[in-house]
This record gives structure tokens, sequence and C-alpha cells, in this order.
């Protein structure tokens, strides 16, 4: 405070009142209860949970489209090896795709009627019911490997093939994108499990022919023709799948006596497959 003349001391000059947080509160009123989101919640959220849960009642109402299929896949070897250049990988499809309709064609299973689904490096194909499982063991991989055998003679090293083909059969889901379905998922666990990749990565063969138990039981081991003590049991994990399965080995045979169409750049060419 400063000093007045007569020794004094001056009296503080009072200045406007303010009010305290509890005079403030009582005028405006009893408090209103506070709205309390989850940590990180936007305003908004609670209507996009609203939309959320009016589109899950909606998808509730969708009706499956399903038909039983016997499911063939096929992964090609090697596929994204270093050595192999753009060009060698497009050579290959062509090789897979062809050699795969051939067979199909020979074996007696009608390519242009099975649903196919390209995967890059393979391809997925289902059956329609009314088409015999039989043929899919007893001739496809025989012809198979035979068309194989004639590609990898006319290709380099680089653009030869050697497969694993899986065989399971179920009902198959169908919607606007595609197909699924846990026969499906099943089939491509048989495809990629390590037993399956070792058998084939330790042996001379050009074809790895993997059947589901379900396979094996109801149609492998009941075909004279299927080569059914050529089958070795296998114990399989793979991600959550844990199952047995049936592998076979395919050489290609000392004489393919068989015809094969193979691709001459643009054209589809005929010749007799010689010893391979």
């Amino acid at each position: 405070m400063a000093a007045t003349p007569d020794g004094c001391r001056a009296s503080p000059i009072p200045g406007p009142r303010t009010s305290s947080s509890n005079e403030r509160a009582s005028r405006a009123g009893p408090a209103l209860p506070r709205v309390i989101r989850p940590k990180g919640t936007p305003p908004t959220a609670s209507k996009r949970l609203g939309s959320r849960s009016e589109a899950a009642r909606r998808a509730e109402n969708i009706s499956l489209k399903t038909a039983h299929c016997t499911i063939a896949a096929v992964d090609i070897e090697g596929f994204g090896q270093y050595g192999r250049n753009n060009i060698n990988q497009v050579r290959i499809r062509h090789g897979m795709y062809n050699s795969m309709q051939y067979a199909f064609d020979a074996a007696g299973i009608p390519w242009d009627r099975c649903h196919r689904e390209d995967r890059g490096d393979g391809v997925l194909i289902l059956a329609p019911a009314e088409v015999p499982k039989a043929p899919f063991v007893d001739h496809l991989p025989d012809v198979l490997v035979d068309a194989l055998a004639r590609h990898n003679k006319m290709h380099p090293k680089q653009e030869q093939i050697r497969l694993r083909l899986a065989l399971h059969a179920g009902e198959i889901n169908y919607d606007d994108h595609g197909v699924t379905g846990s026969s499906i998922t099943h089939t491509f666990r048989l495809l990629d499990a390590d037993a399956l990749k070792k058998a084939l990565a330790e042996s001379t063969a050009v074809l790895a022919v993997i059947g589901s138990a379900w396979f094996f039981d109801e149609v492998i081991r009941h075909s004279e023709r299927s080569n059914a003590s050529q089958y070795s049991q296998v114990d399989l994990t793979n991600k959550e799948t844990t199952a047995a399965a049936w592998v076979r080995l395919v050489r290609a045979r000392v004489a393919a006596r068989h015809r094969v169409r193979v691709h001459h750049g643009d054209g589809i060419g005929s010749r007799r497959a010689g010893r391979t």
C-alpha cells in the first residue's frame, strides 16, 4: 500500500466483486448429469453403432446359395523363386492351364462346366455334383503328369512345372464376390501343408496329390483304377486345421502315349508325347 503525507497508510480501493463458483452454480440451477463416453469414442459413435446394428439385422436375412461340389485346387511349386522372372511366370501359368484343361478333357471331366477361380500361382476348380468323382483319381493324375512332362520337355528349367493337387468335396457357398465354405478352406489347408510340400521337394515326382480323409474313404479306396495302394497317410497341422490326409507322388511315365495339346504362340498345337 502507498504512504500518505500524514504518515498514514491508504486503504485499498475496493474493486468489482467476483462471484464464487458455488454462487455461479446456484444461479445456474441444478447440474445436468455428465455424459461419459468410452475413451477415444467420438460423439457420433452411437449413431454409427446404431447403423452397424441395423446392418447386422439385415445381414441375418441373407440366405445362402449352396451346392455340393468336387473341389480340386492346384499350386505351382516355387512359383515365386528369384530365378523366375515375369516372362517365365507367364509361360508357367500358360503351361499350367493348358495342362489342366487337357487333363480334365482326357479324364472325362467337363472343363467348361466347372467353376474356376485363378489364384496367381494356382487355380481353384469346382465340379458340379452331377460330375462323377472317380475320374479325379482314376485318370486325372496320370494324364496331368503326361501334360506336365510334355511342357517341361519343351521349356528351360526356370519354366518347368511341378504341381501340388488337393482333392476334397463338400458344400460351397456362392455370393456376389465368388465362393467360400469350410470345405474350400480345408482343401487349401491340405494344399499348403508342410508334409505335402516336403514330400514333393524330396522326390523326383512331377505331381503330388493329396486327398482329404473323406475323399480317400469315399472315393479313392473304392476304385480299382485309383492306385489306392500308392497313397500314404499323413497327419498334418496347418493353422487351425489338424487332420489326416492321403498323399500320392506321381512321376512322369517312361512312355506317354496320350496326345498332349501345347500352346505355340497364340495358337494351340497337338503332338504325341514321346519318351520323357
